[in-house]
């Protein structure tokens, strides 16, 4: 599970107190893709962008140190990438095992094959990023599907009340690639094909994360998730 990669200290949650020096070296040492979580994603998935599976990393050692439950389950969506690659990879941190590796369509405001623009404005029909916990199953209008908590205020935490959700789609199978020569769009929703719909949401539901991915400045430099306060404490205890 996620704490066998994250320091017993950083799994309560209180604030850690002063550290010294060669500690200090220890801990900054986990933002960096020496993690041991960066690198056990980096083994089992050695086609995504390791810099993106970092990030991931990071993003769950901080979920620990804001005080989010454990989980067993990671998904990461690199929105980088062009709809027709397969970005979306699950994880079993228990294993640890690469359990899929799929296409996931983004939303229509969000771009054409590539995506440009997110949003976590209800109405846009746009894609929001960042770190999520997975809520419940249910089958609804879209079939079977999966209930979404973005956890980062002003970038995903309307996703709930947006309806934005996992679910399976026609226009995210390699056949409709084939006809358009990219996946469809969704209205926000991370839609994958209905082949493989039920057996992923089984594995990431109730209570485990997504990190959805791209490469905008501004998320990266604020996001509590990607900017953990340990890691700011270490790097400036030991700054020249």
């Amino acid at each position: 599970m996620l704490s066998a990669f994250i320091p017993t200290r950083y799994r309560s949650r209180r604030r850690p107190g002063r550290v010294g020096a060669l500690l200090a070296l220890v801990l900054a040492s986990q933002t960096t893709l020496a993690s041991p979580l960066g690198k056990t994603l980096q083994t089992l998935a050695p086609d995504a962008d390791s810099h993106v599976l970092s990030m991931a990393a990071e993003a769950l050692r901080c979920a620990s140190y804001h005080g989010e439950p454990d989980a067993h389950t990671l998904a990461v969506i690199d929105y980088s990438m062009p709809s027709t690659a397969k970005r979306l990879w699950v994880f079993d941190l228990d294993e640890p095992a690469l359990l899929f590796n799929e296409r996931v369509a983004h939303g229509s405001a969000t771009g054409d094959n590539k995506a440009t623009f997110f949003s976590n404005k209800p109405g846009s029909h746009a894609s929001s990023i960042g770190l999520y916990r997975t809520a419940n199953s249910y089958y609804g209008s879209k079939g079977y599907a999966l209930r979404l908590k973005g956890l980062e205020e002003g970038v995903n935490d309307n996703a709930y009340k947006r309806a934005i959700v996992m679910h399976g789609a026609d226009y995210a199978t390699p056949s409709f690639v084939h006809r358009i020569g990219r996946l469809g769009r969704s209205w926000g929703c991370p839609a994958v094909r209905p082949g493989i719909v039920k057996p992923l949401i089984n594995s990431i539901k109730d209570g485990q994360y997504l990190f959805a991915y791209y490469p905008k400045p501004d998320w990266i430099d604020n996001s509590e998730y990607l900017n953990c306060p340990v890691s700011h404490d270490a790097q400036a205890k030991n700054a020249p």
